[in-house]
């Protein structure tokens, strides 16, 4: 193990220790094996390193937590870790001793520890980054609502395929359902059914793969569950008409005075197909209307740039700037963003007869519209700022320029409709066309919108993959 050089871990120290772009320590030169641990959201923990067995450079490595910073001073820190120092020197492991405890541990000591150690991102670009604080929120809401009522008694060590089922059951037929009243404007709702199963499992799995890291555990019983993890895919979106709808409520709800910053949210996820917060939270920093575009610092899958229709660039124009405030739209209470579209979203989709409609919907909107306008996938790809694994080779290199006519095309349509008008349907039965039509027709759009011939390559290959086509 090679020689570290530390400095004493007085709070002052401690507290001076900035996060950086990965997990670092800080060892302590007054006791050896004491130190500091800095994560890369900041989070200070204070640990013990020591080698099991009596030590020796073939001995494991052993980590033991001691406690976070604000739980623990950095003196009381130092005197457990002398504490657990002093009985590895008499031959004892509490690493492995800590780890045959927390086997013991019940499955709501496993979530208050998941809590503590494990709300990371498991996988994706964003792998062992912290959760964003409304998901971590929302993730400990379900369990605590969910798994603790129904498993929280039982042991980590005893849960096995067959709990997760009767459990995933459960939780569908809603026997965790409850309306409970908190105090003075404070109310818990919690309501089950299979899509609050599926997510939910979705989180204890998430939870025993912690424990599996950890070393509490040796399996996952969610992996082998007989259970659906994966949500219904929403093909919903919106016709023209329904648009149109959609943009006469708003107008009508603005006309009797609601929140204006509601109605124009709503228009800005209609013209722009960007995610619920993306809108609500969008700052002044964040858009660019000389380029047109929106620089998301921190989308879902990290910085985003999104390009801007003309339509959704003259609404942003058209907003007030609230001095002492970076947002858009500001909170009408404190220094945050506004967050009051949910009763007014409520009123605009019944008033438009639009049942089941969300916000997300008009995501789904700005994307059907696109391809069913012959835009090309990697142009609204770029629209919606899309990041998964298969798309990526062909959204990397999208210019702005294209995808920014592209975005244009699509909002005219958009804008079109809430506007009031929407362009007349076609009419008769869809017209075959074969497939070499079909290629050729795709290459020379995409060749036309900048796309080079790399990436023209890749689309076309992945349409030879189609059997029939129809205009």
């Amino acid at each position: 193990m090679a020689k570290r050089v530390g400095v004493a871990l007085t709070k002052r120290v401690v507290d001076a220790a900035e996060k950086r772009d990965r997990r670092y320590f800080v060892w302590d030169s007054e006791l050896s094996g004491f130190g500091l641990r800095v994560e890369k959201s900041g989070a200070k923990t204070f640990i013990v390193r020591y080698r099991a067995e009596g030590g020796g450079r073939s001995a494991a490595q052993r980590f033991v937590t001691i406690g976070r910073l604000g739980t623990l001073t950095p003196e009381q820190a130092r005197k457990q870790a002398r504490t657990v120092l002093g009985g590895v020197a008499k031959g004892e492991d509490p690493a492995d001793e800590r780890r045959a405890k927390r086997r013991e541990m019940k499955i709501t000591g496993l979530i208050d520890l998941y809590e503590e150690e494990g709300c990371v991102i498991q996988r994706g670009k964003r792998q062992g980054q912290p959760m964003k604080p409304l998901t971590k929120q929302l993730t400990l809401a379900r369990l605590r609502n969910h798994v603790v009522p129904l498993l929280g008694h039982k042991r980590v060590s005893e849960l096995n395929a067959g709990d997760i089922e009767r459990f995933v059951r459960d939780v569908a037929a809603g026997k965790t359902n409850r309306d409970e009243k908190l105090g003075p404007r404070r109310r818990v709702i919690v309501r089950g059914g299979e899509g609050a199963a599926r997510k939910v499992v979705r989180d204890l799995s998430a939870v025993f793969s912690f424990a599996i890291r950890s070393e509490i555990l040796q399996r996952n019983p969610c992996e082998t569950a007989a259970v659906r993890k994966t949500d219904n895919q929403r093909k919903r979106f919106l016709a023209l008409d329904e648009v149109t709808r959609l943009g006469s409520a708003l107008d009508q709800l603005e006309a009797e005075g609601v929140n204006s910053k509601a109605v124009n949210i709503a228009r800005l996820w209609a013209l722009t197909g960007c995610r619920r917060e993306e809108i609500a939270s969008l700052k002044w920093s964040e858009v660019n209307l000389d380029d047109g575009l929106l620089e998301l610092e921190d989308s879902k899958t990290g910085r985003s740039i999104r390009p801007l229709g003309a339509a959704a660039v003259t609404l942003l124009e058209g907003l007030p700037r609230e001095v002492g405030s970076d947002f858009v739209f500001p909170a009408e209470r404190g220094d945050s963003y506004f967050q009051g579209t949910k009763r007014i979203w409520a009123k605009a989709v019944k008033k438009a007869k639009l049942p089941g409609v969300t916000p997300h919907t008009l995501r789904h909107t700005i994307g059907s519209t696109a391809i069913s306008t012959g835009e090309a996938l990697a142009l609204t790809g770029a629209i919606l700022g899309h990041s998964n694994p298969r798309s990526t080779a062909i959204y990397a290199h999208v210019q702005n320029d294209p995808s920014r006519r592209a975005a244009n095309r699509v909002a005219k349509k958009i804008a079109t409709a809430l506007a009031g008008g929407v362009s007349p349907a076609r009419t008769g039965k869809a017209r075959p066309i074969d497939l070499e039509t079909l290629v050729a027709s795709l290459t020379d759009r995409l060749k036309a919108e900048g796309i080079d011939g790399a990436r023209v390559r890749l689309i076309v290959a992945d349409a030879m993959g189609a059997k029939n086509a129809t205009r």
